[in-house]
């Protein structure tokens, strides 16, 4: 293969307050009952990881503390997924010239890696690139980002930040199916990956092509109303109509475009949006039953963890690897509406 940056490692990192679907639904929202009972149960979600405990969600005062907590949680799960990434890859934060971040579900001025750069090590000329609004789709966007600027600079070392802490986002006055939706579904977590050029020795696979893609007229499938209470979530039912109608000739037209096809990838790294979703992705390019067990499972377990979820599934590929030789592609989708997909190589 023509020589590309590679991804070293990759560490996840969630939260110490674990909740179960009926609970999380009726403390994120304050809405329960049987007439809600359909949301925890399509979701497919069992457990995930929250910011808080489920008790302190009531007495958050609005945007103001809800973001001051998002800030003290984010930089304690950033600091651990960064050194723990930096940690597997064999690298130290010196080491590091590039730091890529990313969140939808906080804001922080200055932003998170500034504010840890010295406690953990960054040399003082480390370059900074946040990226905020992508939404979902960001754990591939900040990979393809990455891979951008390690084609440039084939001699260093570069980190992908991904922070989500969904749970601090709903809106407890908020009864609309989306807010529902929203609140048995997502999860908090944060992501680190070490990325290096291709002139370092490859740890890992090698990220070999990407691409983006945005559709048309979909502005109001997916986003945020942002307003004094915060960010109220925009989600159309039509987000896995939106995937199936424009996803499987994406996919298929990108890797013709590198004289491949859906037969050559064995692995899938595909962000679990959600059951639909995924049956939308499988049925489009027409993959096997088990093709996304890891996706499945990264649902089931942690819920959608918004741009650090496909980073999770890619983790738990880098874990258990294909053979050598093998083709992985990852696929996510975010506000705009959008997808970006990444061709790896093992």
């Amino acid at each position: 293969m023509t020589p590309s940056p590679s991804v070293a490692a990759v560490a996840v990192e969630f939260p110490q307050y674990q909740v179960g679907q009926q609970e999380a639904l009726v403390g994120l929202t304050g809405f329960g009952g049987p007439q809600f009972d359909r949301f925890a149960a399509s979701a497919g979600v069992e457990k995930r990881r929250i910011a808080l405990p489920l008790s302190e969600y009531g007495t958050l005062s609005g945007f103001t503390e809800a973001n001051d907590t998002y800030i003290d949680v984010a930089m304690t799960l950033a600091e651990r997924a960064i050194l723990a990434a930096l940690d597997a890859a064999d690298v130290t934060a010196a080491d590091v010239d590039v730091v890529f971040s990313t969140t939808v579900t906080g804001l922080a001025v200055p932003t998170v890696e500034a504010r840890l750069a010295t406690r953990l090590g960054l040399r003082p000329d480390v370059k900074r690139v946040p990226l905020f609004g992508l939404g979902c789709v960001a754990g591939a966007a900040g990979l393809a980002r990455l891979h951008d600027y390690l084609l440039a600079f084939p001699d260093q070392v570069g980190v992908l930040l991904a922070v989500e802490l969904c749970s601090l986002t709903l809106q407890r006055d908020d009864s609309s199916v989306a807010n529902l939706v929203a609140a048995s579904l997502f999860g908090d977590g944060a992501a680190a990956v070490v990325g290096k050029g291709a002139d370092r020795m490859p740890v890992g696979p090698r990220v070999l092509a990407t691409r983006s893609r945005i559709y048309p007229d979909t502005e109001d499938v997916m986003g945020w109303d942002i307003g004094s209470t915060g960010f109220k979530i925009k989600l159309s039912t039509e987000v896995a109509t939106v995937a199936e109608k424009y996803v499987g000739d994406d996919v298929r037209n990108f890797l013709g475009d590198q004289g491949l096809s859906t037969a050559d990838i064995s692995t899938w790294v595909c962000h679990p949006g959600g059951p639909k979703v995924i049956e939308a992705i499988e049925n489009t390019l027409d993959l096997p039953a088990d093709a996304l067990d890891r996706t499945r499972k990264s649902l089931r377990e942690n819920g959608n963890l918004s741009s650090v979820s496909v980073l999770d599934v890619l983790r738990a590929n880098l874990a258990d690897p294909p053979a050598p030789g093998s083709y992985g592609l990852m696929i996510a989708m975010g506000p705009a509406f959008c997808s970006e997909l990444v061709l790896l190589g093992w």
